[in-house]
């Protein structure tokens, strides 16, 4: 039980080392938990003061303390994580399963369904509260900040875009929430495409799309990347969402940056081809990805599901990108969740951990998990221009979670449903939003 007292010290905390920025104490056997050679977790005591992590100091060790006598929370060896950074989501199109399910679960009927579910019910209401439900759900299991791709194409875009405003004002205290503008490339060589890198603009967004191998890709790259350096936006693509060795769109748009000498921050996502590519093409790509300094996002939750279906056919691949190749190349990679139950991925409930969960299984992220763990905090905020989020370390805001697992294997083998969340050193409400909130919208 959390004191109601604003200065506590949370004992026996173990932190995976990976996230934990103290250059005070380096892990030694006295304080890193090594059960195996798997685990590198530093056991410390953090003393929270005024909302922050006021000290990180060996566990066990007397807390210099200046306000006196202090409540002491013994976690007993449980883990202690930075809040979640969950940077590549659909937010808008969350939770329509229900009213417009894939028939097949495909790629291509997931498009056909989701157009026809927006041109039907997208109206002002039917998004906010559909968002507003993906973000209690996202908050209550430890997120701090969410990027979001929002269909931005004619009125969908003024609709969806107004939407995602109002939601940033109002959960600013609570989430820290980015847009991204989702249209296909060609939109941008259009009138309409330059108003809405205008409107990105003006929101303090990011300028983004989907990339298609094409004949007119590299006249469309040019025009992205234009705009974006005119008026200073950063760029996030989806990238090579197929099984197609062909298919090289994240190439190219390495190669576009390196040719504009772009300066800002470049996501790609998906990336998928990269895995059933010849070797000489991924090394070649690999190289120019890193040259570009473009950081990449998988999405192995909706890629499982979506790549390699066909009917009564069992899948022969995972559908994730290079994650271990990426990373070895010096590339910073991250994971993220993707959509949540709408027709591109049936099931999900916006919690990082169990996209940190299924990476591990998909993508073989054990044996060892070294810093995999920054995949889902320290990396993508350091992507998404958030420096002082993802970590542990002193002056901080002490946004924590508190799991009772003490170990990987604990933590990954259990849904962690009684997780305490901590904001500003104060235990939130985790209760999840009813799915009957919805029901009105979805018919049901």
């Amino acid at each position: 039980m959390l004191p109601s007292k604003s200065n506590y010290l949370l004992k026996n905390a173990r932190v995976p080392a990976s996230l934990l920025e103290m250059k005070s104490i380096a892990p030694s056997a006295s304080n890193v938990a090594t059960t195996g050679s798997e685990n590198n977790f530093c056991l410390v005591d953090l003393e929270i003061a005024a909302g922050a992590i006021a000290q990180i100091i060996p566990a066990g060790t007397k807390p210099v303390s200046s306000s006196g006598d202090i409540s002491v929370i013994d976690l007993q060896g449980g883990l202690v994580w930075p809040c979640f950074v969950d940077m590549h989501t659909h937010l808008d199109k969350g939770h329509i399963w229900e009213r417009s399910p894939n028939p097949d679960g495909t790629f291509a009927s997931a498009i056909e369904a989701v157009c026809a579910d927006a041109q039907k019910n997208w109206n002002a209401e039917d998004v906010y509260r559909r968002m507003e439900f993906g973000l209690k759900c996202s908050y209550a299991h430890g997120t701090k900040a969410i990027r979001t791709h929002i269909d931005s194409a004619g009125e969908q875009g003024t609709v969806s875009l107004g939407v995602f405003e109002a939601l940033q004002a109002e959960w600013g205290d609570r989430l820290i929430l980015q847009a991204v503008s989702l249209v296909s490339l060609d939109y941008y060589l259009t009138p309409a495409g330059e108003k809405l890198a205008d409107r990105m603009a003006q929101i303090g967004g990011i300028l983004g799309g989907v990339a298609y191998m094409n004949p007119d890709l590299d006249k469309q790259l040019d025009r992205v990347f234009a705009l974006a350096k005119e008026r200073n936006l950063n760029l996030d693509f989806h990238t090579d969402e197929n099984d197609d060795p062909d298919s090289v769109t994240l190439r190219e748009v390495a190669k576009t940056a390196i040719r504009h000498e772009f300066g800002g921050q470049i996501i790609c996502g998906h990336c998928c081809s990269l895995a059933v590519q010849p070797s000489d093409l991924v090394t070649e790509t690999l190289e120019l990805v890193k040259e570009a300094n473009i950081g990449i996002v998988s999405l192995p939750m909706c890629n499982l599901y979506l790549q390699d279906r066909e009917s009564q056919h069992t899948p022969r691949w995972r559908g994730v990108t290079l994650l271990h190749e990426l990373k070895a190349a010096g590339i910073p990679v991250a994971v993220a969740s993707d959509n949540c139950r709408d027709p591109f991925y049936g099931f999900g409930d916006h919690d990082v951990l169990e996209v940190f969960n299924m990476a591990v299984r998909i993508a073989h992220l054990d044996r060892p998990y070294g810093d995999w763990p920054c995949a889902v905090t320290k990396t993508p905020a350091d992507l998404m221009g958030l420096p002082n989020l993802g970590r542990i370390a002193v002056g901080l805001p002490a946004d924590l979670i508190l799991f009772k697992a003490r170990n990987f294997s604990e933590l990954l083998s259990r849904a962690q449903g009684d997780r305490t969340v901590l904001r500003q050193g104060i235990k939130i409400d985790t209760t999840l939003p009813d799915y009957r909130e919805l029901d009105d919208l979805l018919r049901i």
